[in-house]
């Protein structure tokens, strides 16, 4: 039985027609192999570029079409199909698509020249867009002048909802509790012990002004994996003097030979809600991130409590991410955050920075929910009879 793909062999008569730029003669070509129930996704492919050369976009854009039917996800016959509407002056439509084939699109070195530009086009045409329909909401719901929690959370769900922001959740590398808000830096008015601890900024300083002057070869690496632990992203920084700590509360207890010279910064703490855990909690440190230092990407522990940091020195330069959210340190004015969200810190300065760092209950935690989460975490280290170490709830 003859094979009508080869006799008439219309695949090489359609690349011969589309050689001497002759688009009728190819689409024909195409066409007819189109029709056959094996047709593949770049006889699709191959009839649209035809239309489209003969100006036929409304044919060109009902063979690409045909290739997603094949293949709802074909990075080409997306990335076509978006060039085609915008084209047609279907702007509107042709943004969103060029999403799609962006989405699709596979590393830019494995792309040909014209296609990476296109996709670069696709990739300014879809940004534009964003930015419009961003605008037009944000004006819409009249949250662009306002600066309040509920305000930031509308703008979050705008971007979220144009898959402009990454939606981050909560990846504690040891203990997670069910029910409890994904939120990056909590609102002030959640803790109102801030104020206080912000008063005392003056005085802590002073405090590690003094331990600079005796103590600076007891910061100890913050990181300090064991040879054998896979290291991964921490490499780079583990038994490094690059971030130091100098610990007051490690894993519940008090390091009486550091706490003597920084009286302030413990009656300052003992009035925070700080988690109370045996062999675990409260923690509380000076952390010190050295000149042009990246901590890396990563998750803390457990949701149950929640970070603070306070800082003390910040030269211009330093910066401190968490999700999607970038912050400027400023001296004396403290955040909290959840560590189990992927965060990272830069010193990019020429200077040592220095905060001070706590744990704190996480405040959606009722008193019951907290002495069981504590009951909890001693019964598993009975049972288990080991005391852990660095594993703070």
């Amino acid at each position: 039985m003859s094979d009508v793909r080869h006799t008439p062999p219309h695949a090489e008569m359609a690349r011969k027609a589309m050689a001497a730029r002759d688009f009728q003669t190819a689409a024909v070509h195409w066409g007819a192999l189109t029709e056959r129930a094996d047709a593949a996704l770049t006889d699709w492919l191959n009839l649209a570029a035809a239309r489209r050369a003969l100006g036929d976009t409304e044919g060109a854009l009902a063979a690409t079409d045909g290739a997603l039917r094949l293949d709802p996800r074909a990075f080409l016959a997306l990335l076509m199909r978006a060039s085609l509407l915008e084209r047609a002056g279907r702007l509107r439509e042709a943004a969103p698509a060029y999403g799609q084939a962006i989405l699709q699109a596979p590393p830019d070195h494995q792309l040909d020249g014209p296609t990476r530009q296109a996709l670069d086009h696709g990739r300014q045409i879809n940004r534009a867009y964003g930015d419009e329909l961003a605008a037009y909401l944000r004006d819409g719901v009249g949250t662009a002048q306002l600066d309040s929690a509920d305000a930031r959370r509308i703008d979050a769900f705008i971007d979220f909802t144009l898959g402009r922001r990454r939606r981050y959740q909560q990846e504690p590398l040891g203990y997670f509790y069910p029910g409890l808000p994904v939120i990056e830096f909590w609102e002030r008015d959640e803790f109102p012990w801030l104020e206080t601890l912000e008063a005392a900024s003056d005085a802590i300083k002073a405090e590690l002004a003094a331990v600079l002057q005796a103590d600076r070869g007891e910061f100890e690496p913050y990181i300090d994996y064991k040879d054998s632990s896979p290291l991964d992203q921490w490499a780079a920084l583990n038994r490094s003097p690059r971030w130091g700590a100098y610990h007051l509360l490690r894993d519940g207890v008090r390091v009486e030979e550091h706490a003597k010279l920084c009286p302030r910064t413990l009656e300052t703490l003992a009035q925070i809600p700080q988690p109370q855990v045996p062999n675990r909690s409260p923690s509380a440190m000076f952390s010190a991130l050295a000149a042009h230092t990246h901590i890396p990407p990563h998750t803390g522990v457990s949701n149950t409590r929640l970070v603070c940091h306070l800082p003390l020195l910040v030269p211009e330069g330093c910066r401190f991410r968490v999700g999607n959210e970038m912050r400027i340190y400023t001296d004396g004015q403290a955040w909290v955050f959840d560590d189990t969200i992927d965060h990272e810190a830069f010193n990019d300065s020429d200077h040592l920075r220095i905060i001070l760092l706590f744990d704190v209950w996480n405040p959606r935690l009722s008193a019951w929910e907290r002495e069981m989460i504590a009951k909890v975490s001693g019964l598993y280290d009975d049972f288990n009879g080991v005391a852990p170490v660095g594993q703070g709830l």
